[in-house]
């Protein structure tokens, strides 16, 4: 078995981030979330929620889950809904939208 050179692996490598359920057309509320534990500036651990699709990683804010509890109480049948935001770190706000499941979105980003 052959080792790969520096190069090699360099043109294959693709940077393992998180996104942010922002960055979906729709979310699909079927999807199982998972825990992860991060690590800020000033070097403590915290705590945040994923989905994961197509190997991807999907950051969800609690704030977001909090909206969508709110949709779910006027529409427990909801299986889809669409997430905007605004500003940037602490002060981030989110937008939560109930989606139709047959809803054309247009792509974003």
């Amino acid at each position: 078995m052959e080792n790969k050179t520096l190069k090699e692996n360099a043109k294959e490598y693709v940077l393992k981030r998180t996104l942010n359920v922002t960055d979906l057309d729709k979310v699909d509320l079927s999807f199982p979330m998972e825990n992860r534990t991060g690590i800020d500036k000033e070097g403590n651990n915290f705590e945040y929620k994923v989905i994961v699709m197509n190997e991807q990683e999907y950051r969800v804010a609690g704030t977001v889950l909090g909206e969508i509890q709110k949709i779910l109480k006027l529409k427990p049948e909801a299986k889809f809904v669409k997430v905007t935001s605004s500003g940037s770190g602490l002060n981030t706000k989110y937008e939560v939208e109930y989606v139709e499941e047959e809803s054309e979105l247009p792509p974003t980003k």
